[in-house]
């Protein structure tokens, strides 16, 4: 069995990772700020967009992979592979818009936290089913 399916989800979100770093890259260089965020609400979003990247996407993908090596539908990896990255992209764009709420943060959280129970779950089954 391969990760192919984890592997087109982990290829988009690299993409995504890059842009979100680009973005904090860019910005630094607008505010001239090597360390932190200088006191600048757009960087101090921009690093917060990219760390909370960072804190969810490992584990989704681990989910991932592990249920796509234990045999899982692939219609199934792929609606949660598709829901996450999108969740992940309307997250970024929710955070950018407004430090308070939104429903594009709203939506990408409720993505992201679907893909995470529904790849726990089925995890679970598939050591029961085993």
């Amino acid at each position: 069995m391969n990760l192919s399916i984890t592997g087109f989800y982990l290829g988009l979100l690299a993409i995504l990772y890059v842009i979100l770093a680009y973005r904090i890259i860019k910005l630094r260089y607008k505010y001239q700020t090597g360390i932190g965020d200088g006191g600048h609400a757009e960087l101090a979003q921009a690093i917060r967009v990219h760390g909370n990247f960072a804190e969810y996407t490992p584990i989704a993908l681990l989910l991932l992979a592990s249920a796509e090596l234990n045999g899982s539908h692939q219609v199934l990896l792929h609606g949660v592979g598709a829901a996450f990255f999108i969740g992940r992209v309307l997250h970024g764009i929710g955070i950018t818009k407004s430090q308070g709420p939104t429903k594009f943060r709203f939506w990408g959280m409720i993505s992201s936290f679907a893909t995470l129970v529904i790849l726990g779950l089925e995890n679970i089954r598939l050591f029961i089913m085993s």
